[in-house]
């Protein structure tokens, strides 16, 4: 067997279809709603608490409801490949197993490989951010004020300040491995409990906060453009600009999709939880976005806790405490999806020869893949637990990008190569889906095009500091395939 054939072997949609039919490792206990609620999870959190508010600050006013709907409508193209997929081949893996099918092992292992530090990283960063909420909950409620040392990671911007290690940012990255270790169903449902604290503290917001709203706020609806220490802010290409930073706040339905195993009829509840996931998700954003720049001028939301920060101006404190505590909870259930995601993957990739099958073993007791999931709690632990969150954001939005573009490249040739697989759920318009998808995800990493003064400008797009350190991960990444999985892979060892 030659190089190409070796890197493009693949498994057959009979195969994985038979394969999550047969193992048994998992145990099926998440109906429609619990990986609905992962879905919720995994989305809203940042979004919401954090980029509604600055994005209309710094981007694009009140037309950063237009900024959450053009990435909705980009999320939704790769959210529908991701349905099909999930009906179709309901196994653990998502983007890498989908991959599996159609693209072969070395685009597979790519993909995974990527997604296992893109999902281990934004466990790292919300834990980060979850220990800033809880830290400022402890002191405003109970008067606890942690020693400096503890509170968080050394800051080069600040000497001064002699923070070491997040102590509260590493125990939640463990407590929440811990729970998925112990039963996928007992921390399905604390997470679905969660999900619901989270989604009644929005929508607390939108109801208290509709009552404050004034018109005059939402007047110019898309600010005039200007430049700010040479970067245009406001018109339609801050709408744009602002379209690609929310957009990391449309995915994570991708998580759910990683326990395919654990649902009790995966054909039937994926594509149904993926896309009432997004649709309830964009729907909540939307509300919020109108809401926060209907209460107050826009210019005020420019903050860490943008709405925290509206009610604070109309003297509202009663409500700052409840959003506070949703806004905890909500950040909670992203760690939740995401490490579940991360650990899935990571299990699939064992699973099928590419990393040694020492990951791949359940526990025998709790039937979870219960050595990733260790090791990437105590990765995403001491991560969140020394460096400041700047550092650790920067690499967790390329990956996902990638993946959705094999996603719905993937999809699509599918559909040509074997229309005859059975499908529980076909996405419609999918000619049409799938381009739009892939060049929206494009988009997001190089910026968008857009003409001023007869020229074309990028606009947007991830920094070139991003780029970099993502090629160094896969070049990383390389190295283990090329030395260890193109040749103790499954597919290997039965050629």
């Amino acid at each position: 067997m030659n190089m190409i054939q070796q890197l493009t072997r693949h498994k057959t949609v009979e195969q994985l279809q038979a394969e999550a039919g047969s193992r048994g490792e998992f145990r099926r206990v998440l109906g429609v709603w619990q990986l609905t609620a992962i879905g919720i999870g995994a989305i809203i959190g940042v979004g919401i608490f954090v980029l509604a508010g600055q994005q209309a600050a710094v981007n694009a006013g009140p037309a950063v409801i237009v900024s959450f709907i053009v990435a909705g409508i980009g999320s939704a193209c790769a959210a529908l490949a991701y349905a099909e997929f999930s009906g179709m081949i309901p196994v653990t893996g998502s983007a890498y197993t989908y991959g599996y099918a159609v693209l072969g092992e070395f685009f597979a292992w790519v993909i995974g490989w990527d997604l296992i530090l893109e999902y281990a990283l934004i466990v790292a960063v919300v834990a980060i951010g979850w220990s800033g909420y809880v830290q400022a909950l402890l002191l405003q409620l109970f008067g606890v004020h942690l020693p400096v040392w503890l509170q968080g990671a050394y800051d080069p911007a600040n000497p001064d300040s002699g923070k070491v290690f997040d102590v509260v940012a590493a125990a939640i990255s463990l407590v929440i491995a811990w729970m998925l270790i112990i039963k996928t169903e007992w921390g399905a449902r604390v997470n679905t409990v969660i999900v619901v604290i989270k989604v009644i503290g929005v929508l607390l917001v939108i109801v208290v906060g509709a009552f404050y709203v004034n018109p005059a706020n939402w007047h110019p609806f898309v600010p005039a453009a200007i430049e700010v220490d040479g970067v245009s802010r406001f018109g339609w290409a801050g709408v744009l600009a602002a379209s690609s930073i929310v957009f990391f706040a449309c995915f994570g339905y991708d998580t759910l999709t990683t326990a395919a195993e654990e649902a009790r009829n995966p054909q039937r509840d994926l594509p149904r939880a993926v896309l009432l996931s997004l649709a309830i998700s964009m729907t909540l954003y939307i509300a919020v976005s109108l809401v926060l720049t209907g209460m107050v001028p826009y210019p005020q939301l420019n903050s860490a806790a943008p709405v925290d920060a509206a009610f604070k101006a109309l003297g509202l404190d009663w409500v700052r405490g409840i959003i506070n505590v949703a806004a905890v909870a909500g950040l909670t259930s992203v760690l939740f999806a995401f490490m579940l995601g991360a650990a899935r993957i990571w299990f699939a990739l064992s699973r099928d020869g590419l990393l040694p099958g020492w990951f791949a073993r359940v526990h025998p007791r709790h039937g979870t893949p219960h050595r990733p999931t260790a090791i990437l709690g105590i990765f995403s632990a001491l991560v969140a637990g020394f460096l400041p969150i700047g550092e650790v954001a920067e690499l967790v939005n390329i990956g996902t990008l990638s993946a959705f573009i094999v996603i719905c490249l993937s999809v699509l040739i599918l559909r040509v190569r074997r229309p005859d697989v059975r499908r529980s759920f076909r996405s419609p318009m999918l000619w049409l889906v799938a381009p739009v998808g892939m060049l929206f995800s494009l988009f997001l990493i190089i910026g968008w095009p857009w003409l001023t003064d007869g020229q074309f400008h990028m606009i947007g797009g991830l920094a070139r500091i991003t780029i970099e350190r993502f090629v160094v991960w896969m070049a990383i990444g390389l190295v283990v395939y090329f030395a260890y999985g193109i040749r103790h892979s499954l597919l290997a060892r039965r050629d």
